[in-house]
Formats: structure tokens, sequence, C-alpha cells
């Protein structure tokens, strides 16, 4: 896979950077400027039996955490917040 803007990201490897691409995130800008729920959102409509793990990545990537950090502090909000969105 060719390298492309994403690679940049914390917690990103080439299938996630081409997962984004396919729904038009091409740039580190772009992923920051989205919230990391929408997009996991959009994801699951793409990419099938995404795992959360990819949510938590997002987010990691956003804020340059490692994910395992995020899913540890944060997993309860998360899960909670998909649970709203009717994700879970």
């Amino acid at each position: 896979m060719k390298k492309t803007a994403l690679a940049g990201l914390r917690g990103l490897g080439p299938k996630s950077q081409a997962w984004l691409h396919a729904i038009g995130i091409e740039t580190p800008e772009q992923l920051r400027a989205c919230d990391p729920f929408e997009v996991y959102a959009r994801l699951r409509d793409v990419v099938p039996g995404l795992s959360i793990n990819m949510l938590y990545g997002l987010i990691g990537a956003i804020e340059d955490i490692d994910w395992r950090q995020v899913q540890r502090e944060r997993k309860l909000a998360i899960l909670l917040r998909l649970e709203a969105m009717g994700l879970l």
C-alpha cells in the first residue's frame, strides 16, 4: 500500500488509512475536523465487521495518544455514546 498523508498519525495503519480515504478523509486536518464517532459511524457503513478498536484508534490519532489508553480510560463513556447513537 502506498504511503498517505494520514501515515503520520499515531495508530493508523495502511488499512485504516485506506478506509478513511474511502469515506473522503485524506489528511490529518480533515480527520481532526471531524467527530470521531461520526467517522466511525460512516466507516461501519463501508467496512463490514469494523471493530470498536477503530474508534479507539480514531480518538487516539486525533488526540495523539495510544488507542489502548483511550480504551482503558474512556471505555464506558465511549460505549454509552455509541449506545445513544444507536450503534450498539
